[in-house]
């Protein structure tokens, strides 16, 4: 007797993904050789105002509610395009992108240097974080279309994270070290720095994408941008009172913007984030690892320069060769981390970073209060947990892409490396926010130090638990 023929169930509405188109002819070594250099390029120039906050400040007469802002127009370009332009590129080209964002980059590194108040260099800071963050958006997917799966790509990811640790290391001692003769000088160098970078890129690089059918998804990218904005901004004011009407209002609105975004990308045919993502543990340890990055490393790391300046008495450049022994040591790691492949799953050694950072950060309490004496017992605590902390960087920056890459489809690696770097940059805005707040009132700086200490114990936490169902 015939079976009965069933109905097919429906099928979920989604865009058809054609195979990532790469040249046949690409090119691994340089491909990295590239996009790790940009990528420096790009992190100097995000960590360059660290040490140099208060020479910029003077030089611009920025009053204190203001200053934060000088260290936030980075974080809020970034964290406003990444998962747009990461989305994008997989759709229309990964070089196409990143040479536009390394030509945007050395352009508005160059309207850095030439402003002369605060708002105006904000701007251009802004300008520089939306260039940056086609730089960090593309590279991880041109590497995936360069090198195949497996221990290459693995260790490829690995040397691109420690060029993330060697671009935050050079940047404050290179504007420590040029801001003795014009803090602008750093603009115009790291300028003409990108500006190379894309001559090398355009002779180099190889077309790589994996075009999806369907319009692209405009309406998402707009509400997208609004709902980063709002709440970046919203961050930024809340350092001057959490209370105030705009802090509320824009708060509301990022909410709001948000929940029309996935509304909007449930409808789209080809959405920026498959919502399906926002259900997958690996894809959610990757956006958690990089939002408490943000937040328990990068927000104190960032204001770190400053407090060491008041604390201990230090030149823009001493603190610099201070920080770098933390972004140095970061580097090292994170080259090195590649050995722990297939012995340690990129979520523990989220785990084992966060835990070392807070390790290190805990033993500076009581040494970084303002009119400390930079006596012996000072110095034997600050370079041991500098150190320490600096290891657990290490891990952290090689872990994160590795995961952002692994816990999405192959053809849709720069929208994983921009959803991973925006959670990074929107927590980074919103440490540096709170970092400050809390170290400029009654709290100090030991409040600041324990406010990461506790962020970095909660995000242990959180990437332990967030472990893949079997």
């Amino acid at each position: 007797m015939p079976q009965p023929v069933r109905p097919r169930p429906p099928q979920p509405r989604s865009a058809p993904i054609h195979p990532p188109r790469s040249s046949p002819r690409s090119r691994p070594g340089p491909t990295l050789a590239i996009t790790s250099a940009a990528t420096a390029v790009a992190l100097m120039n995000y960590t360059s105002p660290m040490t140099t906050v208060p020479g910029i400040s003077a030089a611009l007469a920025t009053p204190p509610s203001e200053q934060a802002w000088l260290l936030n127009g980075t974080p809020l370009g970034l964290a406003a395009v990444l998962l747009v332009v990461g989305s994008l590129a997989d759709d229309y080209g990964r070089r196409r992108l990143f040479l536009l964002g390394t030509l945007a980059l050395g352009l508005t590194a160059g309207l850095g240097a030439l402003t002369t108040d605060t708002l105006t260099f904000t701007l251009a800071r802004v300008a520089q974080g939306a260039a940056s963050a086609a730089i960090l958006a593309t590279s991880l997917g041109l590497l995936v279309g360069a090198f195949p799966a497996g221990a290459a790509r693995i260790r490829a990811t690995g040397i691109w994270g420690a060029f993330v640790s060697a671009g935050i290391a050079l940047g404050p001692l290179l504007a420590g070290s040029l801001g003795s003769v014009d803090w602008r000088l750093t603009y115009v160098v790291l300028g003409l720095a990108a500006l190379l970078t894309a001559a090398f890129a355009f002779r180099t690089l190889d077309e790589s994408r994996a075009p999806r059918e369907g319009r692209p998804d405009l309406a998402g990218a707009a509400v997208l941008g609004l709902a980063m904005t709002a709440l970046l901004t919203a961050l930024t004011l809340g350092r001057d009172g959490w209370l105030r009407a705009p802090v509320g209002l824009l708060l509301l609105a990022s909410l709001v913007l948000a929940c029309l975004f996935l509304a909007v990308e449930r409808r789209a045919a080809a959405p920026l984030i498959d919502p399906a993502l926002l259900h997958s543990r690996p894809f959610l340890a990757s956006a958690a690892g990089g939002l408490f990055t943000g937040l328990a490393v990068i927000g104190l790391f960032s204001y770190l320069p400053t407090l060491l300046q008041r604390a201990l008495g230090l030149s823009a450049l001493g603190s610099a060769w201070l920080f770098l022994l933390w972004s140095g040591t970061a580097f090292v790691v994170a080259l090195q981390a590649r050995r722990l492949t297939g012995r340690v799953a990129p979520r523990h050694q989220l785990a084992a970073g966060f835990s070392l950072h807070a390790v290190g950060v805990v033993s500076l309490l009581g040494s970084l209060d303002a009119g400390a004496h930079p006596g012996a017992a000072v110095w034997l605590r600050l370079i041991p947990a500098l150190v320490v902390s600096g290891a657990g960087s290490g891990l952290l920056n090689a872990a994160l892409p590795r995961l952002a890459i692994e816990s999405v489809p192959p053809e849709r690696a720069a929208m994983g490396s921009g959803a991973n770097n925006t959670a990074r940059y929107i927590g980074s805005s919103a440490g540096v926010a709170v970092t400050i707040a809390v170290a400029t009132t009654g709290s100090g700086a030991d409040g600041a130090l324990l406010l990461s200490v506790g962020l970095a114990l909660v995000a242990t936490v959180s990437v332990l638990l967030l472990r893949e169902r079997t």
